[in-house]
């Protein structure tokens, strides 16, 4: 079922954020849609296990429209930090947008710093996060292996590292139905939402179906240098939320 013809590597990036600037307008209504409103759901959950206190800095990393950032925001206070980090300019403009008008009124809340930056090379110093999070983008990088190491590297000894993204379900038949909606489905739905003409809901379940699985992306973690990693599925492992300590 699945025909979409990944780009490559050395194409990858300049494609994927071709499709992003496209698709930034109509993301977040994408995301609820197709998602059947459950995103919100698991991003509140994936901000709960991540533990953050009043004082954290934080970095919401392929943050994108800024989700993630807000619900870290009410978590780290008015004396903590929380950056927004993403390549694209276009996404980064709507997170602002959202930042600014939901932040406005309200007290007790850091402050969101919205930063363009690749995750592949982070603008930050050794040592210097307490929490990373990351949801639904580490599969857009074109080096996987260099984003973990640049978390590993910008956490503190002792920050903890979420990412939120779709996995393979655990169920057989599941999996299958999951494949048909992601295949079949979503395209259609996604195109006529947004009016997209760059292939991006075409691109995005193939990017799921080549990401690694649990346990190989659990692996790969490890392999960063991360202790004490674990993953929790949700909605039957159509999404799992991975954690690790630095």
């Amino acid at each position: 079922m699945e025909t979409f013809p990944l780009p490559s590597v050395t194409e990858k990036e300049t494609v994927v954020q071709n499709m992003f600037t496209s698709a930034a307008r109509a993301y977040d209504i994408n995301n609820t849609v197709l998602s059947f409103g459950l995103h919100h759901l698991w991003k509140k959950l994936t901000i709960s296990l991540l533990e953050i206190r009043e004082g954290h800095t934080v970095i919401d990393l392929c943050g994108g429209t800024a989700d993630l950032s807000l619900l870290a925001a009410a978590k780290s206070g008015t004396t903590g930090h929380v950056l927004t980090m993403d390549l694209n300019f276009a996404m980064l403009r709507i997170g602002l947008d959202k930042v600014r008008s939901k932040q406005a009124p309200r007290q007790g809340q850091s402050p969101v710093v919205v930063v363009q930056s690749n995750a592949e090379f982070l603008s930050l110093k050794d040592s210097s996060v307490d929490r990373l999070v990351v949801g639904f983008g580490l599969r857009n990088v074109s080096h996987l292996d260099l984003a973990l190491s640049e978390i590993f590297r910008v956490l503190k000894p002792g920050g903890r590292f979420a990412c939120l993204e779709f996995s393979t379900p655990v169920n057989g038949v599941w999996r299958q139905l999951y494949r048909f909606y992601s295949f079949a489905l979503l395209p259609s739905i996604g195109k006529v939402i947004s009016g997209d003409r760059t292939g991006i809901y075409e691109y995005l379940p193939a990017s799921i179906a080549r990401f690694p699985d649990q346990e190989s992306f659990c692996s790969m973690i490890r392999d960063a240098g991360f202790r004490d990693v674990t993953y929790r599925n949700l909605s039957g492992g159509i999404v799992a939320i991975h954690m690790g300590v630095r």
